[in-house]
């Protein structure tokens, strides 16, 4: 379980993430929906410790994150898709964190499967795709078997084939009890994968509920997405053809 209470992040004169409280519960795919720029990707930051908060505090299962002992193993986290070592291979890279975070090696051979990569794990991961590059993220995610996922927008590269692979694969992490936090700026992407919603605007949070109860009374979850963030409806336009 994630909660995060009053987080709040400033950049100079700019905040971020203003004052922001939710929780995410395990047993299902919550999406982290908000347009570009909208403090997602630094709420993410600091679940990690990646950054210090200048305001309130997150904790994942009770704990911040520089407490766990061994991190890998009790949270997944993908947050930039080609962070690696362009000269390694897939099954290198992955075989290096697995060393670090004491994983059995026999681990990445079955991560590597997981994600489809197999018949490419030895080739340099430098010339990976960029979906290839998102697959290789999400097996580093999924090495240590860990129940709590933060993944910020996983289908970006992907061709439609992957997008359903990697909704397949939520859902069913999500059904195995682990507490899944994927963020996105595609609405019609998260009406199709996530059960509840945290919807985020300037760094504030906008609604904190289910799919269905933020689209009911509204005639799509565009139109209430948009109602909520006052964004214009030819970037709903755009972003729900994408």
């Amino acid at each position: 379980m994630i909660e995060a209470e009053n987080l709040t992040r400033r950049y100079g004169r700019t905040v971020a993430v203003d004052a922001l409280s939710f929780d995410v519960r395990p047993g299902g795919v919550t999406g982290f929906l908000g347009p570009n720029g909208s403090g997602k990707s630094t709420t993410m930051r600091l679940i990690l410790g990646l950054d210090q908060p200048d305001g309130g505090r997150v904790r994942i299962g009770g704990r911040r994150y520089r407490e766990l002992r061994w991190p890998l193993r009790e949270v997944g986290a993908m947050l930039e898709a080609k962070a690696f070592h362009p000269g390694r291979s897939a099954r290198s890279h992955l075989a290096a964190l697995a060393a670090g975070n004491a994983i059995p090696r026999t681990r990445v051979d079955e991560v590597l499967d997981l994600v489809g990569l197999t018949s490419a794990a030895g080739r340099r991961a430098g010339k990976f795709s960029l979906g290839m590059g998102q697959r290789l993220g999400v097996a580093a995610a999924l090495l240590g078997d860990p129940a709590v996922l933060l993944l910020d927008e996983p289908v970006n590269g992907l061709d439609p084939e992957g997008v359903r692979w990697i909704r397949n694969l939520l859902t069913s992490l999500a059904a195995e009890g682990r507490t899944v936090f994927v963020s996105s700026h595609l609405i019609s992407e998260m009406a199709v994968t996530a059960e509840r919603l945290v919807v985020i605007g300037r760094g504030r949070l906008l609604a904190n509920t289910t799919v269905a109860e933020l689209s009911a009374g509204a005639a799509s979850l565009e139109a209430a997405f948009f109602r909520l963030t006052g964004d214009s409806v030819e970037y709903a336009a755009k972003e729900t053809t994408s």
